[in-house]
């Protein structure tokens, strides 16, 4: 039987089916409309770190063929086969996208859907119209994603931008249309064939241009008159003027604009005159006519100087932007995005439902969101202030992207899928109200700082816990002590009760190690606790 999922809700591949051999079925249609269905494959950092793992019509497999793309079957608009236990290891999540080819809005479309086929029957569906949409133009459907074991994610994110934008957003790169170049007279010669006038031995000189080319007309001797650059249109009867001091010109250098004579046409860069008497060429004492254009003189070999800009100095909008590139916000379909280690983004779009953070965690948000008070209640109230698990939360609702931080503390978002998770409330920053929770007690017989209660978190949603420092996850063993101030959380499953190693006589005298109070975690393998480098 397939399982309905609605937009943010996740599901381990092994609930819905033991098999690793899945196919992924798209459909997707609008009138006048047509779209580009695809596949990214992605990093454990959600990046296109390899453009062979982008499969769409041009690339319809992966280099293993554990992602191939099948077309359009059995009523999907495009289909895909994904063998799971085929897939390299560092690919760590499938992003399957639809965007519009051309001009339209994904308001447009009509009812749609992505499913999940294995061993020929159907056993996911996520279901999708344009009323969920606006003026997208493209969409990520949804995920399968590695986070221990294969999961899928009903993910409905829709995007800005064509499939352009969509692949720039995975760190791909877009390969620019080349522009035909402008059409070129048409050269006399090859550019790798010699000049019609070359020296045959000694220095190479390269080909002028067209343009700059000497009239075809006869020279005397080739073999001993240099090659030279002469201009377009010298005056006839024009001598060149004498080398400087008596010295000959040396072979292949050009001539020295001399009296009456217009400035040589410029050279390419790194072509000119070779540097002699301690690099400075030699100008036969005479200043030139006109200020030598960028390139010319240059030696061959060597960098031309940029004139205009010095160098080293900053270009504005382009190294503002390359500066600020780092801190960019990380633009996913997932209901919770962490944004760094200390700010987390939550989508209320992705979902349909709110979300319950910890009054004035808020630094920023976008979209028609609102905030209200969500009270415990006078009963929830008297629970707080007794077991010291009171916590002050705020309700968010609406359609928009809302960040929250506190006190620059390390977030951690926990997924839950149905097992329950204990959380001090002084660790918890925000959480889905989907989720339940509750005040639980700790076994024994009481310790200092309301720390004999703890709040137990269960059901299917994120959690969001706050740490200083990074913490330490560590398995529960018969022999795992935590200090009561610095543990964080642990699994609902362990058994933890109160180690109280107070000794009148040690506690009596100064000297005292002040470590007089802990918690002892017992428990099957799998259970773990999580303590951060701070005490409370």
């Amino acid at each position: 039987m397939s399982r309905e999922f609605q937009r943010g809700h996740k599901a381990r591949i092994i609930d819905l089916t033991a098999g690793t051999d899945l196919y992924v079925g798209v459909q997707i249609s609008a009138p006048g409309l047509s779209f580009d269905i695809t596949c990214f494959g992605l990093d454990a950092d959600e990046r296109l770190s390899d453009d062979r793992y982008f499969v769409f019509f041009n690339q319809p497999k992966s280099p293993e063929e554990s992602i191939q793309l099948l077309g359009a079957q059995a009523g999907d608009t495009e289909s895909f086969r994904v063998t799971l236990d085929r897939i390299p290891a560092q690919i760590h999540k499938l992003s399957f996208t639809a965007t519009i080819d051309g001009d339209g809005q994904m308001s447009r479309i009509a009812p749609g859907y992505l499913r999940i086929v294995a061993g020929g029957e159907e056993v996911a569906r996520y279901s999708f119209t344009g009323a969920e949409f606006s003026t997208e133009r493209a969409v990520m459907l949804g995920d399968l994603y590695l986070k221990d074991v294969w999961r899928f994610a009903a993910v409905g994110q829709g995007f800005d931008g064509g499939l352009e934008a969509l692949l720039k957003n995975f760190g791909g790169e877009v390969e620019e249309e080349e522009t035909p170049a402008p059409a070129q007279p048409e050269p006399a010669a090859p550019g790798f064939a010699p000049p019609a006038f070359a020296v045959p031995s000694g220095p190479a000189t390269p080909p002028a241009p067209q343009a700059f080319a000497p009239p075809p007309a006869p020279r005397p001797d080739v073999h001993a008159a240099p090659t030279l650059v002469e201009p377009l249109t010298p005056p006839a009867g024009t001598v060149p003027p004498p080398a400087a001091h008596g010295h000959p010109a040396p072979p292949g250098a050009p001539l020295a604009p001399g009296p009456g004579l217009p400035p040589a046409a410029p050279l390419p860069p790194g072509y000119g005159p070779t540097p002699s008497h301690g690099g400075q060429p030699s100008h036969g004492g005479q200043p030139p006519t006109a200020p030598m254009p960028p390139g010319y003189a240059s030696v061959p070999g060597q960098a031309t100087p940029s004139y205009g800009v010095p160098q080293g100095t900053p270009q504005g909008p382009a190294g503002v932007s390359a500066a600020l590139q780092k801190f960019k916000e990380a633009p996913t379909g997932q209901r919770w995005t962490q944004q760094n280690e200390k700010l987390i983004r939550v989508d209320l779009g992705a979902g349909g439902q709110p979300v319950l953070a910890r009054q004035g965690s808020m630094v920023l948000y976008q979209g028609k969101v609102d905030f209200n008070y969500k009270g415990a209640g006078f009963a929830g109230r008297i629970v707080g202030n007794a077991t010291g698990q009171e916590m002050q939360l705020m309700r968010c609702t609406g359609q928009g992207q809302v960040f929250l931080a506190d006190e620059s503390t390390h977030l951690h978002p926990i997924e839950l899928q149905g097992d329950a998770i204990c959380v001090s409330a002084e660790n918890v920053l925000a959480f889905d109200e989907s989720l339940q929770y509750e005040v639980r007690r700790i076994e024994g017989h009481g310790i200092p700082g309301g720390a004999l209660f703890t709040m137990q978190f269960q059901g299917t949603g994120t959690l969001v816990v706050k740490t200083h420092g990074t913490p330490v996850v560590l398995p529960v063993t018969p022999t795992t002590f935590a200090d009561c101030h610095a543990v964080v959380a642990w699994s609902a499953a362990s058994q933890v009760i109160v180690s109280s190693q107070v000794r009148m006589r040690r506690n009596s005298y100064a000297g005292d190690t002040g470590e007089s109070v802990n918690l002892q975690f017992r428990g099957a393998p799998g259970n773990f606790i999580v303590v951060q480098p701070y005490e409370v």
